[in-house]
């Protein structure tokens, strides 16, 4: 099983977070652990046509290298129940361990009974109770789901959203409220709709024969304050472990500013244990985005390290040139991309901290501070960038190819502090 171990949880982080039981999703190498102590796991989800078992496998790698440590297919039809082998043979071949999440609403319990190849090729199944039709309709499918999830022992998702809450459970909470001394306004009643649907089925699951070992629940909505009232009162009723997710959270900087808003939150109160930023793509945008922003939230709070971070000045007056801008674009990217390799090369290379200043004011002081950075001359300023080494000046950098060298300097250092054998108390040396 990979645990995802995690050395540098932050003890605020690490001492906050809300116990929960531990599920294991996949086998062997492929597990990965939700809850139970485990560090917080990153999952998206692809947007291909699962029916087309290349394009799917493809984006599945991309996201899985990119750092999705669970990716979620939708799983629709025939068509795509019956390409979900080829899927999980094609990420084999090519190496990549992740585990699949089935995605299904409406015809889950069908698909599931129809191919039995899928159902097993799947670690986990993801089911919206209030997707499952109504009344006894509702029951039978959901217990056929749950029937084949222990059959070929899956964990199971009971993803409740607010866009698919069932009508007849909102109804009679709704008539139950309007009994009340000081009734509830709607919105209040749907939150804790959501909450009851989801800890109701998760306990008929377990009537059905599930493990409580092998239920996730979660309670999308859209807005930052529902989601974070309904996720504490969902973590103060049960002990599951919790899926985290703005539902619809929106394009470029509005999505990405509503999810961080709505997690950092509960992640702060420890409350969540996986988590997915579901952000609508440009379009032909790149689906790793959400990987890399979920990534970004869970560094920033310190709960969790998965690429070396650069520190960069916003920029003003004294830096009317952009190679700064340029330099720390640049190193950003090229950190994040050696991070496939590094992360088995160089453990606890993710980390690191860089810093790429703009001019003298905070330059050389945040370049002392960080492992390794250096202080571009801002306007005016002598045309020279003296690069610091765990907070000592070590070489000065003139000229045009001062993005270079400094890479090459970063990579080095990399070698020599996280490298087989490294030294903790290592002084790097440019």
């Amino acid at each position: 099983m990979n645990p995802q171990s995690d050395s540098n949880l932050s003890s605020i982080g690490a001492a906050l977070r809300r116990s929960t039981r531990a599920v294991v999703v996949g086998w062997g190498g492929k597990a990965v652990q939700i809850g139970g102590g485990a560090p917080i796991a990153v999952q998206s989800m692809t947007n291909t046509d699962t029916a087309d078992a290349i394009a799917t496998a493809i984006q599945v790698k991309e996201l899985a290298l990119a750092g999705s440590e669970l990716v979620r297919i939708t799983v629709n039809t025939p068509e795509a129940a019956r390409e979900v082998p080829a899927i999980r043979e094609q990420l084999d071949r090519m190496n990549i361990s992740v585990p699949l999440v089935g995605d299904f609403h409406y015809n889950g319990h069908k698909l599931l009974s129809q191919f039995p190849e899928c159902a097993q090729a799947l670690s986990k199944y993801r089911i919206n109770p209030g997707n499952m039709g109504g009344g006894k309709k509702r029951d039978d499918n959901f217990a056929q789901m749950i029937e084949i999830a222990c059959r070929y022992e899956k964990s199971v998702r009971i993803g409740v959203n607010w866009g698919s809450l069932d009508h007849e459970l909102m109804a009679r909470m709704m008539d139950d409220n309007s009994k009340r001394a000081q009734p509830w306004d709607a919105q209040a009643v749907m939150r804790d709709a959501l909450v009851v649907s989801a800890i109701s089925n998760a306990q008929r699951a377990e009537e059905l024969g599930l493990s409580p070992n092998a239920i996730v629940l979660s309670c999308k909505v859209s807005h930052v304050q529902d989601l974070i009232t309904v996720y504490r009162d969902l973590s103060s009723r049960c002990d599951y472990p919790l899926h985290l997710g703005l539902t619809e959270a929106g394009m470029g900087s509005k999505g990405i500013v509503a999810s961080t808003a709505a997690l950092s939150v509960l992640l702060q109160q420890g409350i969540g244990d996986t988590i997915r930023i579901s952000l609508t793509p440009e379009p032909g945008g790149d689906r790793r985005r959400e990987v890399v922003v979920a990534q970004e939230i869970l560094q920033c709070m310190g709960l969790r390290a998965f690429t070396p971070m650069v520190v960069a000045c916003p920029g003003c007056g004294r830096t009317s040139s952009t190679v700064f801008q340029e330099l720390a674009d640049s190193i950003q990217r090229y950190l994040r991309d050696q991070m496939p390799v590094w992360k088995t090369r160089y453990p606890g290379v993710e980390s690191m901290n860089v810093a790429v200043m703009g001019c003298v004011v905070n330059g050389p002081g945040e370049s002392r501070h960080a492992d390794i950075g250096i202080s571009l001359p801002g306007t005016g300023e002598v045309p020279s960038a003296p690069v610091f080494i765990d907070g000592e000046r070590t070489v000065t950098l003139k000229g045009d190819t001062i993005a270079t060298e400094f890479q090459a300097i970063v990579e080095h250092y990399v070698e020599r502090r996280y490298g087989a054998g490294h030294s903790d108390n290592y002084k790097g040396r440019a």
